[in-house]
C-alpha cells in the first residue's frame, strides 16, 4: 500500500460555491468514488491504485467530511448532488463513472436521477435509493430497527457531543463492530478514521446529512411518488450481511432502472463491503466498467 500512496495526489477544487479536497490518480476516463458516513475518502484506499490503472480516479471529502469545507448549509441531496456535478465539470469532463458506497450512494443514485447527462455509468454499494429508503423508513419496523439512530441523529447538538466524547470507541464500534470481517480494519485504520472525524464542524456536517433526509420538506417531497428511473447501466453490490440495511431496500430494484443492470450479494460480507472484500469489490467494478453496456446481464446472482 506504501508504494501506491506515493502515486496518490491531494488536490483541492471550486464546486458549487465550496472547496472540495480530492485524492486522485490514474488518466484517461473520470471514475468518481463517493464515501459514506462516518467515512472519507480513505475509506476507497483499495480502490483507487486498482482502477488507475485503467481510469483516472477522483475521490472527494464529501461536503462537510476531512478536508473539505464545512458550510452550515446544503446538506440536502440535490446540493449534494450538485456538488458532484460540478465536480465533474471543473475537472473538465462532461461526464463520469460514477460509484458510491453508503451516503455517497444515496448522492449516486440522486446524481443519476437528478443530472443523467453527467452519469456514464452507476455502480452503488450497499446504499438503497434513498426515496424507496424514506419509505421503507416509515412503513418497515424492521428497517426502522436496524437504523433507530436516523431518528437519534434529529436532536440538535446532542449526538454529536455524546459522539465527540467517545470518539475512540464509536469508531471501533461503527467500523470493526458492524464488519462481518473484523480484519477489514487495523488498529492504524480506526486512528485515520477518528482523526478525521474529530477535526472541527465535521460532526455536525455528517449528522446534518441525516437531518436532511428526514426533515419534513424531504419527506414530503418524496413519500407517495413512484421514483424516477435511472437510465444508465448500472450495477449493485451488497454485502449480504449488512446490520444496517436489510436486503428488502433492493427488492425489485429492477423498476428504478430503464437500462441495463446487475445486483450481486456478496456472501459473508457486512456493510462496509468495499473494505471487507476489497478483490472482489476491484474485479466486480472493473468487469463492469470496462465492458461494453450491451454485454452487461440484467440478473441478480448471490
Amino acid at each position: 500500500m506504501t508504494a501506491s500512496i506515493v502515486s496518490w495526489q491531494h488536490r483541492f477544487i471550486e464546486t458549487n460555491r465550496i472547496r472540495l479536497h480530492y485524492v486522485t490518480q490514474g488518466d484517461g476516463d473520470l471514475i468518481v468514488l463517493l464515501h459514506g458516513f462516518p467515512e472519507f475518502w480513505y475509506s476507497w484506499r483499495h480502490q483507487i491504485p486498482a482502477l488507475a490503472r485503467h481510469f483516472k480516479v477522483v475521490v472527494p471529502d464529501l461536503r462537510g467530511y476531512n478536508d473539505s469545507d464545512k458550510p452550515t448549509s446544503g446538506y440536502d441531496l440535490d446540493t449534494l448532488s450538485a456538488d458532484i456535478r460540478g465536480l465533474i465539470q471543473g475537472l473538465g469532463y462532461s461526464k463520469a463513472h460514477i460509484v458510491g458506497h453508503d451516503w455517497g450512494g444515496a448522492i449516486a443514485w440522486h446524481l443519476a436521477q437528478r443530472f443523467p447527462q453527467q452519469v456514464d455509468r452507476l455502480a452503488v454499494l450497499n446504499a438503497p435509493h434513498p426515496q424507496r429508503f424514506a419509505q421503507e423508513m416509515l412503513g418497515n419496523l424492521d428497517q426502522l430497527r436496524r437504523c433507530w439512530y436516523f431518528l437519534a441523529f434529529q436532536v440538535p447538538a446532542l449526538p454529536e457531543w455524546l459522539i465527540q466524547q467517545n470518539l475512540r470507541s464509536f469508531v471501533q464500534n461503527v467500523l470493526q463492530g458492524l464488519a462481518i470481517r473484523k480484519g477489514a480494519f487495523s488498529a492504524k485504520d480506526a486512528e485515520i478514521f477518528q482523526a478525521a472525524l474529530a477535526k472541527p464542524g465535521v460532526l455536525t456536517a455528517a449528522l446534518s446529512y441525516y437531518r436532511q433526509l428526514l426533515s419534513p420538506q424531504a419527506l414530503m417531497k418524496w413519500v407517495g411518488r413512484s421514483p424516477q428511473p435511472v437510465t444508465m447501466p448500472t450495477m449493485i453490490l451488497w454485502g449480504e450481511d449488512d446490520a444496517i440495511l436489510s436486503q428488502r431496500l433492493i427488492h425489485r430494484i429492477q423498476e428504478l432502472i430503464d437500462a441495463p443492470f446487475q445486483c450481486t450479494i456478496i456472501p459473508e460480507c457486512g456493510h462496509w463491503i468495499q473494505q471487507e472484500v476489497p478483490q472482489t469489490v476491484n474485479r466486480e467494478l472493473l468487469r463492469f466498467f470496462r465492458s461494453t453496456p450491451d454485454l452487461i446481464p440484467f440478473r441478480t446472482s448471490a
